[in-house]
């Protein structure tokens, strides 16, 4: 089974997944990432992480690119098409080129 990542309001095949050259978070590693536990196909202390990611956003003023509502269906899509039971998914939000 291959992996899927979500780039840029898109999902793709991991291995097909880019960011641009000149994204701030690829050249300055300015942005902010977060790591969620995955058990029994949930995310582990969705609030909690959610609420870091927010203030951990605030702080760089990098805009927060969707609701919470949004992120929360985004990453559990992610979760179901790569099939996660017990795992890790890793975002990461940049400020952009």
């Amino acid at each position: 089974m291959s992996r899927v990542a979500y780039v840029n309001g898109v999902y793709q095949p991991h291995g097909q997944a880019v960011v641009h050259i000149e994204d701030r978070g690829f050249q300055f590693a300015d942005g902010v990432y977060e790591v969620w536990s995955v058990f029994d196909g949930r995310l582990a202390d969705y609030q909690g992480h959610l609420s870091r990611l927010a203030r951990s956003l605030t702080e760089l003023r990098i805009d927060i690119p969707m609701s919470a509502q949004s992120l929360g269906i985004v990453l559990r899509e992610t979760i179901r098409r790569n099939r996660v039971r017990n795992g890790i998914v890793y975002i990461q939000i940049t400020r952009g080129t």
